[in-house]
């Protein structure tokens, strides 16, 4: 017991530290940075006139500082929930979520509208393997994934239709992608166009999704593991995609410790 009480302002010193930056970390270059400004000359006023032994503006002082918590709580409310949310896991696993469903959401409406307009088109979505020795020899976009700028790209007047695209997380990475097309394959069909050899070329090669368009019919593919999956629908195509991309945030759940379980232990 003497150790800890030794160690024990340290301890205190540390969080105090730690809460101090969290604080002034969040709220620097925001409007709520005035606040504390003010709430810190107010605890300078608040200390001298302890020091100075001045009774009237101690006593005033501590009955304006009980309404303006009060104030500070109301006024402040956005700013101090979305706080608290960064704090939980929850909000970080529930933002991670909705990222994803909303890519997916998305990708799905340009994928189906391309297919209704019959403009071919050919998706890599990277998985573990990376896509970087054919993205470099492409055009290299890096931009923030939107549907807008998908279907674009596919439009029969761009130059970058003619090609893959290869998104990797919320990432548009490169547009215009020569990929390899496969050679032998039992899945292989004589109707198959160059769109569909490439994108069962780079499944047997990596562990990517490729999504195909065919110009001819409108029908949606998917490639993976060697293995092309055609015509099929919307619903069964965010299903595919899910169970392909998701896994790694259901992993985090089952992984969070249970303190339940390790009291059994």
């Amino acid at each position: 017991m003497t150790f800890y009480y030794t160690i024990s302002p340290i301890i205190e010193i540390v969080i105090i530290a730690i809460m101090i930056n969290y604080i002034l970390s969040f709220f620097w270059n925001t409007r709520s940075m005035d606040l504390i400004l003010g709430l810190l000359a107010f605890l300078l006023i608040f200390a001298a006139s302890s020091v100075f032994n001045l009774p009237v503006l101690h006593k005033l002082l501590l009955q304006i500082s009980s309404v303006a918590v009060i104030a500070v709580l109301i006024i402040f409310q956005p700013e101090l929930r979305v706080a608290l949310s960064k704090l939980s896991l929850k909000g970080k696993r529930y933002k991670e979520i909705t990222e994803f469903d909303k890519l997916l959401d998305q990708l799905a409406t340009s994928v189906y509208r391309l297919s209704d307009k019959k403009i071919g088109a050919l998706i890599a979505l990277e998985n573990e393997d990376s896509l970087d020795e054919f993205a470099l020899k492409a055009v290299m976009l890096n931009a923030n994934f939107s549907s807008e700028l998908l279907e674009s790209i596919f439009t029969t007047t761009t130059p970058l239709h003619d090609g893959a695209v290869i998104i990797h997380d919320l990432t548009i990475v490169a547009a215009s992608v020569i990929l390899p097309l496969a050679e032998d394959s039992a899945q292989i069909w004589k109707s198959m166009g160059t769109r569909h050899r490439a994108a069962l070329g780079v499944s047997q090669l990596t562990d990517a999704l490729l999504i195909v368009v065919s110009e001819e019919t409108g029908k949606v593919s998917i490639a993976r593991d060697g293995i092309m999956t055609r015509g099929i629908k919307i619903d069964r195509f965010k299903g595919i995609i899910r169970s392909v991309f998701n896994p790694p945030l259901k992993k985090t759940l089952q992984s969070r410790f249970n303190i339940r379980e390790w009291l059994k232990k």
